[in-house]
């Protein structure tokens, strides 16, 4: 019987500047790496893909599991996981994409807290086994043509939901400057409550960071800038930056 699965794009590698980029057969960047800081975040909406350190309490910042949804070039992997030091897994589809992260993105064998699985991101979020076990999902799953999310359904959004424990946080990229953003965002304060739902300001290639919370309590403003300061001096993010920027979600 032929398989239903759509051809996968094999994944393809450019370096310019110091910056190591991942693409899938198209100029479209998929993810990048400086060279020398393996360890550091370069894209900026990337970063902000992390912003949901602000709603997580100082004492718990880097406890739990960190969950990413398309692999990219590993970048928010390497942060939890080496970085952090959370327990992390990322599930990929595309089998070239985790071989290139390993090959030129320094993606590390599996570990004791790392579990790189080669698997469709709506069946893991859909699996029971997965209710409530993670407490940071983040979601960015582009093709190679990178026009609108691969899995934007009310039912992915609500699995999404439901892979989080109480008080968890997940993080979408979106396109904030597409049509498609407005429809986007709706499915995900259907799923999460409307007061469950912020967004960042859309970076200068448009892309805009939507996060939602699984009964997130949100604190003072003294709090959430001590929280900003704690990140900045602790993991070198610009999350001051992000509380100037992010907003309730508006539709």
């Amino acid at each position: 019987m032929k398989s239903s699965r759509p051809a996968l794009e094999p994944a393809t590698m450019s370096e310019q500047d110091g910056v190591r980029y991942l693409h899938l057969g198209t100029p479209w960047v998929q993810g990048a790496m400086r060279v020398r800081k393996p360890q550091a975040i370069e894209l900026e909406y990337v970063q902000r893909m992390m912003a949901w350190m602000l709603w997580r309490p100082q004492d718990e910042l880097a406890q739990g599991h960190a969950v990413q949804l398309g692999l990219g070039a590993a970048a928010i992997t390497r942060f939890t996981h080496k970085v952090m030091r959370m327990r992390t897994t990322a599930v990929e589809l595309n089998p070239s994409v985790i071989s290139a992260c390993r090959m030129w993105f320094q993606l590390p064998a599996d570990d004791a807290r790392l579990s790189v699985l080669e698997a469709d991101a709506d069946a893991w979020v859909r699996d029971d086994a997965h209710l409530q076990t993670a407490d940071v999902l983040s979601v960015d799953l582009y093709d190679h043509d990178a026009a609108a999310p691969v899995l934007d359904s009310d039912a992915f959004y609500a699995a999404c939901r439901g892979v989080l424990v109480h008080g968890g946080l997940m993080t979408v990229n979106l396109f904030g400057r597409d049509a498609s953003f407005a429809a986007s965002a709706a499915r995900i304060a259907a799923a999460f409550g409307s007061d469950q739902v912020w967004s960042l300001r859309p970076t200068r290639e448009g892309n805009t960071v939507v996060v939602a919370g699984r009964g997130v309590a949100v604190p003072d403003r003294d709090t959430l800038v001590a929280r900003a300061d704690n990140i900045e001096a602790r993991f070198g993010l610009p999350a001051r930056k992000w509380l100037r920027m992010v907003r309730p979600l508006s539709l």
